[in-house]
């Protein structure tokens, strides 16, 4: 099995795929972490507004993998974001993991009621209590990112958002590379739109590899990019993961950049986006 490497950021070292869990549920949750496991992911993201947090702990603590071993990121929902409450809820996730700490703890959309700065403020004392070891945020524009920055004495260690071929995500990449900011991508494949794509199937062809493979490469090749796919099938989990022993050339890196359309953007909740960059 060829390793694959982790994104530096501040001091956390985090694997560039990790597996996604939105939206396994009960017992499949819980093979489909293990077959991540298994298939050596080293990085769980899951979240409270998930209901998965117990599965994915009971996975984790049957996977005989060191816990140490294993980079887990959960997230904090917009009503949970307030000073006291905040602390509370991440308390409350980590009972639900099974865990003394989580490695990551992130806003997972920013509140519509309270301040960036407040809400960074909270994030900060999550980590001073011991209860994650870094800080992060989800769904942050290029502006929010700036302000949370502003705001934050403990280093923001990624934003994680939508993104995918069919999204240009550049002005708020940059904003994060500009203060060593890793960025995630959740939803990496389009959830699935972008897999019978002709560019991309046609450079999987010619590399002998799935369009999916092809895609998640194009992730990690960029400076700081991680990627959260989510599958609940144990061989499409295996080959997910199996991106370390091939390159894209640039023209290739290029051709799958140019596919991003004005209509690209799949998640956009009424009740909780922000107002956008693109």
């Amino acid at each position: 099995m060829s390793a694959l490497h982790a994104v530096s950021a501040h001091g956390a070292a985090i694997p560039a795929i990790g597996f996604g869990t939105w939206p396994l549920r009960g017992e499949e949750c819980v093979k489909a972490v293990s077959a991540a496991l298994a298939a050596g992911y080293r990085h769980i993201d899951t979240a409270s507004a998930y209901g998965n947090e117990a599965e994915v702990g009971e996975a984790i603590r049957a996977s005989g993998v060191p816990r140490e071993e294993i980079f887990v990121t959960t997230k904090v929902p917009p009503p949970e974001l307030a000073d006291g409450i905040m602390q509370r809820a991440v308390e409350a996730s980590l009972k639900r993991l099974g865990m003394d700490d989580v490695d990551l703890v992130l806003v997972h959309w920013p509140s519509r009621d309270l301040t960036i700065a407040e809400t960074t403020r909270t994030l900060n004392d999550v980590k001073r209590r011991g209860m994650a070891r870094h800080i992060g945020v989800s769904n942050y524009t290029s502006k929010l990112v700036a302000d949370a920055w502003s705001a934050t004495d403990q280093p923001i260690v990624t934003n994680q958002c939508e993104y995918h071929p069919y999204l240009n995500q550049d002005k708020v990449i940059d904003a994060c590379r500009e203060r060593g900011i890793s960025f995630t991508s959740y939803s990496p494949l389009g959830r699935g739109d972008m897999l019978k794509d002709e560019t991309v199937s046609s450079i999987a062809k010619r590399l002998g590899r799935t369009p999916a493979q092809v895609i998640l490469r194009w992730h990690i090749q960029q400076d700081g990019v991680i990627a959260v796919p989510k599958s609940a099938s144990p061989e499409r989990i295996k080959e997910n993961f199996a991106i370390a022993d091939f390159a894209l050339e640039p023209d290739d890196m290029a051709a799958i950049s140019a596919l991003s359309r004005p209509d690209g953007r799949i998640i956009d909740p009424a009740d909780a986006a922000p107002e956008w960059d693109d």
